[in-house]
């Protein structure tokens, strides 16, 4: 494994995205163990993109125009969903003093859907993790696995610091209304920014 694949994959993973503004808004409204589910759910999320990846089912998406553009829409239309929700302050940033076990599962799966309903995760794999696997390698296959491994790994410990860190400020934030509607309003424009985003990428 490669200086160059460990940096490469640091710079992708701590580059605010959905995933990490999840976390962060899991951190912030709900304390460190919220952003630590939060962080699992984004990592477990990871998983079908590299599972397609691998198995070359990437390859689709990257040739079906129609394929890439319903699940891109979907993904679109989730993170207006999620904006929606933080504006009426009933998602992330909705604040709870305990996180109970229906809590956890609903933030879990959030993390998961915000993850698995981004298209451009298929193709970048598709594209990353070739350039760190040679075509005459014997064991290219597991190769890849194990850098797969490796990216979720450095996904989940950056999340998580990021969670924690969120979650340091926590009582800060909670205890000031006008900053958590403000913190709200800033997520919810994040989301729905990013949702534009995601709307106008092609392939």
């Amino acid at each position: 494994m490669s200086i160059e694949f460990l940096l490469t994959t640091f710079i992708v993973v701590a580059t605010p995205g959905t995933g990490v503004l999840y976390t962060l808004a899991a951190g912030l409204s709900r304390g460190a163990r919220a952003s630590v589910v939060a962080a699992v759910g984004c990592t477990l999320g990871i998983v079908p993109h590299l599972v397609a990846a691998i198995t070359g089912l990437a390859a689709l998406l990257h040739t079906s125009a129609l394929a890439f553009q319903i699940l891109k829409y979907v993904g679109v239309a989730y993170l207006l969903y999620m904006a929606w929700n933080l504006f009426r302050d009933e998602g992330a940033l909705a604040a709870h003093e305990e996180v109970g076990p229906r809590s956890a599962v609903k933030v879990i799966t959030s993390g998961v859907l915000i993850n698995i309903l981004n298209p451009k995760l298929t193709i970048f794999f598709f594209a990353f993790l070739p350039v760190f696997v040679s075509t005459g390698e014997p064991n290219a296959l597991w190769h890849m696995v194990e850098l797969s491994a490796v990216f979720m790994l450095v996904t989940f410990a950056v999340f998580v610091v990021y969670g924690v860190f969120a979650a340091t400020v926590r009582n800060r934030m909670i205890s000031s209304p006008r900053v958590m509607t403000w913190m709200r309003r800033v997520f919810a424009g994040s989301f729905v920014a990013l949702a534009g985003r995601l709307a106008f990428t092609d392939r």
